[in-house]
């Protein structure tokens, strides 16, 4: 029912309901009401629109375009609501956000035409809203379409000269601590970040990672518009996307989705020299289970065994599922790391890729931007170290550990193992940068940090260390 009254005389118009942009707001309402990710929450609610015949693949192209495109500008679009409303955001109910912010993208960061995109989006507002609100999602979206997206950014956001990285913020749409936070760790002019900036709201590329000794990158390259990898001998590219669990290979776990720069860590820890032999394999964080897939069938081509550590029982259960078929001998346990089961110095290789920020990863997540605070890094803080502690305690004199991250964060990657270091002297840092052949731009070691505009990669850290004594 409309919540308003009608007028004398003017018969009720039902508002026509528009499977797309209602998909997309519900999407749009799980991020922000349960702290949920798109990544998670789009792929069912796509596939039970299909199964009902309400959808088609240009139905389901657009309303991922209409999630992942809101979310990655939403800092952009709430500066330029924040200019047509009387009113702070803060006071404006977070479904009517949600609402404008789809219409916003519509009308500056698609081609869709300006009057189709406030009519979709003001009955959508009927649909979800009811009528009162669909007034207000109307008036504010006709100020919105009167200029595109350049020239609301000339109006909303600051000069560069004067705040450099508000600038960035609002025209790149990342908050500014995020801003601040990947500039130092980059370094470099206003180039560069941009770039990097750019880059992180661009769609990813889906990436396939063949297996060693279970499928083939020639198998995976059968498949339609598929590229081989630009680094890692084992990746193939989706350049149009589609749907990877549809592909045979993927469905029977012989070959996953794993993003290039992750590939690429696992085979700098699984390359490493070592002093002695080299039979006994750690992952010490392994949920969800990519990682540690690639180094269970790495390890089996070499007689080796794999031991898989998740302290997340569920994790665990996903770290099993990736590894189930693999030829060689693993075994996946439920363990925490910081307070491992296993002996001190039993192990010839350890990797430990620690939770984190997640700000390397934010083409693929865009809403952890807005999710995360400055002061999540003190809560991430002792865990790194206590996970970094248990590995190198874990791994035997002459053996190798790689610490990784997927965040650029200087106070998640460097400043981790500087503070380690510090503790196991018997230890030194082993140049990685060979072990990434025909990676380029990896500045001046012996660690490296990949970056999405440098490497079409998501922003992965890696520290090799040997024990030394």
């Amino acid at each position: 029912m409309s919540d308003q009254p009608r007028r004398p005389g003017k018969p009720y118009r039902r508002p026509k309901k528009d499977p797309v942009r209602i998909l997309a707001f519900e999407a749009l309402r799980a991020v922000d009401e349960r702290d949920a990710y798109a990544n998670l929450v789009l792929p069912p609610l796509l596939r039970r629109a299909r199964e009902g015949g309400d959808f088609d693949a240009r139905d389901a192209a657009l309303a991922t375009e209409l999630v992942y495109g809101t979310l990655r500008r939403q800092g952009t679009y709430d500066a330029v609501v924040a200019a047509c409303v009387d009113r702070p955001l803060r006071e404006v109910d977070p479904p009517v956000l949600d609402v404008l912010g789809l219409g916003a993208h519509q009308l500056l960061g698609t081609r869709i035409p300006t009057h189709a995109a406030v009519s979709a989006t003001v009955e959508l507002a009927r649909v979800v809203l009811g009528d009162g609100r669909a007034k207000f999602v109307n008036a504010v979206l006709r100020k919105v379409a009167q200029h595109d997206l350049d020239g609301w950014l000339e109006r909303v956001a600051p000069p560069y000269d004067e705040d450099p990285e508000d600038h960035l913020a609002v025209v790149h749409s990342h908050p500014r601590w995020v801003v601040s936070a990947l500039w130092d760790s980059l370094g470099g002019g206003r180039a560069g970040i941009e770039e990097l900036l750019r880059a992180d709201n661009e769609r990813p590329e889906v990436t396939l990672v063949a297996r060693p000794g279970r499928a083939t990158t020639e198998e995976l390259l059968g498949e339609e518009a598929a590229l081989p990898g630009r680094w890692s001998p084992y990746a193939v590219r989706l350049s149009e996307g589609g749907e990877p669990g549809a592909i045979p290979a993927v469905a029977d776990g012989r070959a996953g989705v794993q993003d290039e720069g992750s590939q690429l860590v696992a085979l700098a820890v699984a390359n490493a020299p070592l002093d002695g032999p080299d039979r006994r394999w750690l992952d010490g964080c392994a949920g969800p289970g990519g990682k540690a897939a690639l180094l269970a069938a790495l390890a089996a081509e070499r007689g080796a065994a794999l031991l898989a550590s998740e302290k997340q029982p569920h994790r665990a259960g996903l770290v099993a599922k990736a590894l189930a078929g693999n030829p060689g001998p693993y075994q996946v346990v439920v363990a925490d790391g910081t307070r491992p089961p296993w002996r001190p110095g039993g192990f010839d290789r350890v990797l430990v890729d620690v939770p984190c920020t997640g700000l390397g990863a934010l083409r693929r997540r865009p809403e952890a931007r807005w999710r995360r605070r400055p002061d999540d890094l003190d809560g991430f803080a002792p865990l790194q170290r206590g996970l970094l502690r248990g590995a190198l305690e874990a791994v035997r004199v002459g053996g190798v550990v790689g610490y990784a991250t997927c965040s650029p964060h200087l106070a998640e990657t460097r400043a981790v193992v500087a503070d380690l270091l510090k503790q196991f002297p018997d230890t030194e840092l082993l140049d990685a940068r060979p072990l990434l052949p025909g990676v380029p731009e990896l500045g001046e070691g012996p660690d490296v940090q990949l970056w999405p505009h440098l490497h079409g990669t998501d922003a992965m850290y890696l520290a090799l260390i040997r024990r030394t004594g």
